[in-house]
């Protein structure tokens, strides 16, 4: 039997089942190394081969009258299967290595997310002058005040009516900028400015690395302010009911395929 063996892509052998025993024994080859022999139609990690043992011994086999040479078959997919090894064993570390955020820490980064929107509703009074800032305040006091939803409306539409257009534009300016920010923080390294100050990041639920734009953003923010604006409360507490499953995935996260861990 002639054994071929290989680390960070680079091969070495043929060995026979003497020769591969005593280097796995003297620690000369690793149960990570990949490894091939007849038989076999692709390259496996020798742990998978000895079952964890510093020995290898296959079961059933055969010495073949003559030493076919069909090793350039898996030979040229080698460098694939090496990658796809070093890959999920990458991913496998890092998993172990990541730990879920706690719920708190999640919700106070919320918190702090939402904060950061007020501003917007105090740039209004920086257009008014004193007759529109208590004309402002007297609509206020009777939209708290009022007894049907066609008055509430009414009073709504006239408060409107009421800020000047250049405060809208700064409105929308300012709206523009924290979302553009926030797009990217959270496409640079998985975070918001709350998620940064409580650290915590969001990443792949499977590899752990980060995510697009399109599912750390458009889905996770963007489509949720969207459902919370017309579904208020309801899809807050759906959203946030999934969060305490075992990977603490909220629904956002399950549609985005993300999850939150610790810095």
């Amino acid at each position: 039997m002639q054994i071929y063996l290989a680390r960070n892509n680079q091969q070495a052998g043929p060995y026979t089942l003497e020769q591969l025993n005593q280097m796995l024994a003297s620690q000369q080859v690793l149960l990570t190394d990949l490894a091939w022999h007849q038989g076999m139609s692709e390259w496996k990690a020798l742990g998978e081969l000895t079952q964890g043992k510093l020995v290898y011994e296959p079961q059933g086999y055969v010495a073949p009258t003559a030493e076919a040479s069909p090793f350039q078959q898996p030979e040229q997919n080698f460098s694939a299967t090496a990658a796809q090894y070093t890959q999920a064993q990458n991913t496998k570390t890092k998993a172990t290595q990541t730990e879920l955020a706690s719920i708190n820490s999640r919700a106070l980064a919320k918190i702090i997310d939402m904060l950061l929107w007020l501003p917007a509703a105090a740039i209004p009074s920086f257009f008014l002058n004193a007759d529109q800032f208590e004309q402002l305040s007297g609509l206020q006091q009777k939209m708290q005040a009022a007894t049907t939803s066609d008055q509430a409306i009414q009073l709504q539409t006239e408060l409107f009516q009421l800020i000047p257009m250049q405060a809208w534009q700064a409105i929308a300016i300012y709206l523009l900028i924290m979302l553009g920010l926030q797009a990217f923080l959270l496409t640079k390294n998985g975070q918001s400015i709350g998620k940064r100050l409580t650290k915590i990041k969001i990443v792949d639920v499977e590899s752990n690395e980060k995510v697009s734009l399109m599912r750390v953003f458009t889905i996770r923010s963007i489509i949720f302010i969207i459902l919370n604006m017309m579904f208020m409360p309801f899809i807050t507490i759906l959203d946030y009911a999934f969060a305490f499953g075992a990977k603490r995935q909220a629904l956002h996260d399950k549609l985005a395929k993300t999850k939150v861990v610790k810095q």
